[in-house]
């Protein structure tokens, strides 16, 4: 095992704390801790509603099944992102549609949008990557013009917040994940934010099997889903919350410090930061010189004690999405290159900056043997 993991997070006594408040009252789904887990959410995005629910993918999903989004449609999706984000266009029976990203901020942008339009679009899901949030003000200006809807894919992003807007505040709904390698995590689970009143009720109505309790007894408007959070998972989520302030000061200072020890390390390049944008550096990910160094790279760095891993997927590289979406490499340069030459390097609140050290110093061993 490696020296400086990936990613720890930052759980404990106060979790726990939490925990056994719930099993005492034995409540345990869909309750009090589930209920105040939301409201902490909404509070802190600065919305009128926020439903948990068991992961990021189960919240893009329920998002696409409340806008009715289905067969005929297509949903314009990164074409670098996890495969969650088209998974569940595919799961609605859509097709996702691949937009280019920006190289310098991994994210998709109104022009390559614009590029990524068919007569079929009916909506976009932005991602903010690596909790760097999208110019997702472009975005909705032309989503309006198109009259396509719009979820965010704010997985990584809790906490982040571009122009005085948090991540998940704007429309149509955002989506957040509470994973381990998340900002907070409650180990699995995911939320859906949103200001409007009738997609929350819809929200709610899905995320329970479809049914609505009306006299004592629940009444099935629509086939709906079982994706609700457990009241353990939220009572994590409670503790975490209370603990996202401190954690996103300590991300923020951490990628400082990288950033200011790799600077000198010749042909990489360092994540940006736009002055609109507070990003969360959910993770800390560089581009490499080339790509034929990357595999060789992660190898150095293990052995060197560093974890890393490759910053994530280029969809269209990937076996299904190439057999079914099709989507050239020559049209998706950016995505292309971001998906062979990304590599994410360790960050998390626990580190020390003599770990950032070490992880600077490995680094540029791990090149020059490479190089």
């Amino acid at each position: 095992m490696s020296d400086v993991r990936l990613t720890i997070p930052s759980v404990g006594a106060e979790e726990l704390a939490e925990i056994q408040t719930v099993l005492a009252g034995g409540w345990l789904t869909q309750g009090p801790a589930v209920a105040a887990f939301e409201n902490m959410v909404a509070d802190h995005v600065g919305v009128r509603h926020a439903l948990a629910v068991t992961s990021a993918t189960t919240a893009l999903h329920l998002a696409l099944a409340a806008l009715d989004v289905g067969p005929g449609d297509d949903v314009i999706v990164p074409a670098f992102t996890f495969p969650a984000t088209a998974n569940v266009v595919v799961q609605q029976g859509a097709q996702p549609v691949f937009a280019d990203i920006d190289p310098l901020t991994f994210a998709i942008t109104p022009a390559t949008v614009e590029a990524a339009a068919t007569p079929s679009t009916v909506a976009v899901i932005p991602v903010d990557p690596f909790g760097y949030p999208a110019d997702m003000a472009g975005i909705l200006g032309l989503a309006d013009d198109r009259g396509w809807r719009v979820v965010e894919d704010a997985a990584c992003a809790i906490g982040a917040q571009r122009d005085g807007i948090a991540c998940g505040a704007f429309r149509d709904v955002g989506c957040f994940s509470f994973h381990p390698r998340k900002i907070i995590t409650t180990g699995e689970g995911g939320m859906l934010t949103t200001d409007d009143d009738g997609l929350a009720d819809r929200l709610g109505l899905l995320r329970n099997h479809g049914g609505r309790r009306i006299e004592g007894r629940y009444h099935y408007e629509a086939a709906g889903f079982n994706y609700r959070m457990s009241d353990i998972q939220a009572a994590m989520g409670v503790a975490q919350m209370r603990k996202l302030p401190g954690i996103l000061e300590r991300r923020r200072a951490l990628a400082s410090h990288m950033s200011s020890r790799l600077a000198d390390i010749p042909g990489i390049r360092l994540p940006v930061t736009e002055p609109s944008a507070e990003p969360t550096y959910q993770s800390y990910v560089i581009m490499l010189p080339t790509a034929e160094g990357r595999e060789d790279t992660i190898t150095a760095l293990r052995d060197l004690g560093i974890e890393s891993t490759i910053g994530t997927y280029g969809l269209h590289l990937e076996p299904y999405f190439g057999r079914t979406v099709g989507t050239r490499s020559s049209d998706l340069p950016n995505a292309t290159e971001a998906a062979l030459r990304s590599l994410t390097l360790p960050l998390y609140p626990s580190m020390a900056e003599a770990d950032i050290d070490r992880v600077a110093e490995s680094l540029a061993v791990a090149l020059r043997g490479v190089g």
